[in-house]
């Protein structure tokens, strides 16, 4: 299961969101490093085909794909020397698949903030360069290694350092490791470093209903903050994690009418679970039937056998073939014999690159 870490400076409402993404009860006082011990937490995935699919199936049970959220601990300046519970959180962060950023975007003097001031912007270069400050001194550290290999004659020892200076350069210029222009055989050179900026950042900007909201408020602090998350690379979501941790406590058939009241009539936590699939470059596949409809996660651009792995490990070596047609014209159809009829249901071979939103059956040897 993919594994994404909450991060952010203290009190910025990471805990509160975790909260809301999983309705567990991990603390979230106002104050810093309510979080000694990382809390997990699984997922679903908001998809509005798998309901409909169990509906055309009558299954019996219904499992969304899933993702697992990690809740860390504030970071601080100074966290990759030791300051805060800096060594101890980064290790954790080192652990996931990706990253999402909690960024406070909201003015108050209600919840204090541990700058004083609130400026987004600042406060993802804290986290960010928190993050390439470790990373730095793990490839330094690497490199007085490989120079050894390299005196020795060590096949791959050239190559590897050439990759790791290409890392330090980017550092240097204030650059995440995701930015440094590795190629492909450069980056799995380094991959065992399990660099925390090589991960994918999707940034959640964490507003509050009522308060005021820094892209209502047309400062300049927001649109800093846009600025510098598109030069990174990354990708943002608004988030208002105090409601929507409130909104798990309101019965499904009057949430609607709750978010009109709130004025957030967007559901923040769909958006977010989603972009954090797409910041993943992640898909969803499906099987269905009277038993059970499943969505099955895989990286975008996985071969039919590869899908198949997901669901069992002999798919990948025993893989035969796959029965395939998408979601949406298997429920027009309206039966899999009349999409047979029409010769909808396709057979494709190992070379079939799986779409988001295929309906699949596997035959393996």
């Amino acid at each position: 299961m993919l594994k994404i870490g909450i991060v952010g400076l203290p009190n910025v409402g990471k805990s509160t969101l975790f909260n809301a993404l999983t309705k567990a009860a991990v603390p979230a006082e106002n104050y810093p490093f309510c979080t000694i011990d990382p809390s997990v937490g699984v997922v679903g995935v908001p998809d509005a085909r798998l309901a409909a699919l169990t509906q055309f199936s009558k299954s019996e049970k219904t499992v969304p794909a899933a993702v697992e959220f990690v809740d860390i601990a504030g970071l601080v300046k100074g966290a990759a020397t030791g300051e805060g519970l800096g060594n101890q959180f980064l290790a954790n962060i080192r652990e996931t698949d990706a990253i999402l950023q909690v960024v406070r975007f909201f003015d108050g003097a209600d919840v204090h903030h541990v700058d004083g001031d609130v400026e987004p912007y600042k406060d993802i270069e804290v986290i960010n360069l928190e993050l390439a400050l470790a990373d730095a001194e793990q490839v330094r550290k690497r490199r007085d290694r490989v120079a050894n290999d390299l005196k020795r004659g060590v096949k791959g020892a050239a190559e590897e350092d050439a990759a790791l200076a290409k890392l330090e350069q980017a550092f240097m210029a204030g650059k995440l490791a995701i930015n440094a222009g590795l190629t492909e055989d450069e980056r799995r050179l380094v991959s065992g470093l399990n660099l925390l900026t090589m991960k994918p950042i999707l940034y959640a900007l964490n507003k509050k209903s009522g308060g005021h909201n820094l892209d209502e408020l047309a400062d300049g602090r927001a649109q800093r903050a846009y600025e510098l998350i598109e030069s990174l690379g990354g990708v943002h979501v608004f988030v208002d994690a105090a409601t929507e941790r409130e909104l798990n406590d309101v019965a499904d058939d009057d949430r609607d009418s709750f978010r009109q009241e709130f004025g957030v009539p967007e559901d923040g936590l769909a958006d977010l679970i989603r972009g954090a699939y797409d910041t993943l470059g992640l898909i969803s596949f499906f099987t269905t039937g009277a038993d059970e409809t499943r969505a099955w996660t895989i990286r975008k651009g996985s071969t039919a056998p590869v899908a198949g792995s997901a669901i069992h490990n002999d798919f990948l070596s025993k893989f035969i073939r796959a029965e395939v047609i998408g979601w949406d014209t298997l429920l027009e159809l309206g039966s899999y014999a009349a999409a047979r009829e029409k010769g909808l249901v396709r057979v494709e071979g190992k070379e079939y690159v799986v779409q988001d939103g295929d309906v699949m059956v596997f035959l393996h040897g």
